[in-house]
């Protein structure tokens, strides 16, 4: 499995190639950015984390195909806790 993260002006364009390709638009605030990483990890970075981590739990066709980072949580609970502790480990 492949993800491609691409920065087009205010939003990522992530595309996960596996048995299915599929293309994501995701918002990232620079707020929630810091609120998650405390600026210790870029905001492509944290993409790449956050759908590392959704797909350990679904697979690429089943994420939203436009969302902001933030949704995640609301599927995700124990989201932001991985974040910020993979943000802030070594």
């Amino acid at each position: 499995m492949n993800i491609s993260v691409e920065l087009l002006g205010d939003l990522f364009k992530v595309t996960v190639t596996d048995k299915v390709v599929s293309i994501h638009e995701v918002k990232l605030s620079d707020e929630y950015a810091e609120f998650l990483t405390l600026g210790r990890k870029t905001k492509k970075e944290l993409i790449e984390f956050s759908f590392r981590f959704l797909l350990e739990r679904e697979p690429n066709t089943s994420i939203l195909r436009s969302f902001h980072l933030k949704e995640i949580t609301n599927y995700f609970p124990e989201f932001e806790g991985s974040v910020k502790k993979w943000a802030t480990s070594g």
